[in-house]
């Protein structure tokens, strides 16, 4: 009787350690999943970060054309107001 419940309680407890075995793996599958999503966020917060970059530029470049051409508009109406 005593072999019986000592057969059972190993067979328990080699399922129990089965099961540990699993879900270990399944962290670490969910765990290498996430760490490939961080790199691709990486990855896309550069690409984002680098046409933020070109925006400002576009829009700093665009803000000194157009003081110019406010400047040479204010020179003309000086020239006109003279005549």
């Amino acid at each position: 009787m005593l072999s019986y419940i000592l057969i059972g309680l190993s067979l328990s407890l080699f399922g129990l350690a089965g099961l540990q075995f699993f879900y270990l793996n399944y962290l670490e599958r969910i765990d290498r999943s996430r760490k490939a999503h961080l790199r691709e966020m990486e990855h896309q917060r550069k690409y984002l970060e680098q046409r933020l970059a070109e925006a400002e530029s576009r829009i700093a470049e665009q803000d000194r054309i157009l003081e110019d051409y406010v400047e040479q508009e204010e020179a003309w109406a000086e020239v006109i107001e003279e005549r």
